[in-house]
């Protein structure tokens, strides 16, 4: 692991609560960006919303002020897609989720059925309907393989919270006695996928994330260096509860820049 930050030469980001807060870029997000990319650090920013694209991210970011090429953007998806793919070589999938998934898993040569499918993949979506997850119950009681994008219970609307993909997964692991493999943070197969695709290295790879739970304890166990801001959710009160701690905690990603890569 790398221990001095001069010593990173691969950067990998937290999208929400690191780059930007509630649609907003946060203050010094798009002049690090520029300086990764002046200076050719190879990047990745990393969510774990499995519902969208990265080219739609990429239009969403730009609206908030930042310029981050869809080839910069790595998603749950991306890394369920890469994961089946590496397990059983053009498979075939019962999706629960939004375009963001059914293209990844497309693009990594998955076919769509409702017939034996090899997994029943669950993401992200606003639209679960009680047929598809009937479906998907009976799928996983029928032998097909259960996994998940990620293990967030709720997420942020402007109303409140929303029951996610970790709340219908519970449902269905109910109804079946079957547990999903979570391909997303905070396991760290996200991450060394996503280093895979830029050809990084984790002795010299650092990790910007928000939370404890899942961006710090995934680069941990990735052996990445871990730097911890604090304009998310995690305060510095929080992270005295966790056994582990990250590299470094920095107020936000300001404090980066002219000192990183």
């Amino acid at each position: 692991m790398a221990h001095e930050r001069r010593e990173i030469e691969y950067w990998l980001s937290d999208m929400d609560g690191v780059l930007v807060h509630e649609n907003s870029a946060v203050p010094g997000a798009a002049d690090l960006i520029r300086q990764w990319t002046e200076r050719g650090n190879p990047f990745l920013v990393l969510t774990n919303n499995s519902i969208f694209t990265p080219r739609d991210l990429s239009a969403r970011l730009r609206d908030s002020g930042l310029v981050v090429p869809e080839e910069a953007i790595f998603t749950s998806a991306l890394a369920t897609a890469d994961f089946c793919a590496s397990q059983i070589p053009g498979g075939s999938a019962f999706v629960l989720g939004e375009a963001g998934l059914t293209t990844a898993l497309h693009e990594a040569g998955f076919i769509m059925t409702e017939t034996n499918p090899d997994y029943v993949v669950v993401g992200e979506t606003r639209n679960y309907s009680f047929e598809a997850i009937t479906k998907a119950i009976r799928l996983i009681r029928d032998g097909s393989r259960f996994i998940c994008t990620n293990p967030d219970a709720t997420g942020p609307s402007p109303e409140g919270v929303l029951p996610a993909t970790g709340a219908v997964a519970a449902l269905i692991s109910t109804a079946t006695g079957r547990t999903p493999y979570v391909v997303g943070k905070p396991n760290p197969m996200m991450f060394r996928s996503a280093m895979n695709r830029i050809g990084a290295h984790s002795e010299s790879t650092a990790m910007i994330g928000d939370r404890m739970d899942t961006d710090i304890v995934a680069g941990i166990e990735a052996g990445l260096h871990t730097i911890l801001v604090l304009t998310g959710i995690t305060d510095r009160a929080e992270i005295d509860r966790y056994p582990f701690r990250p590299d470094e905690v920095i107020a936000s990603v300001a404090d980066l820049i002219d000192t990183a890569g």
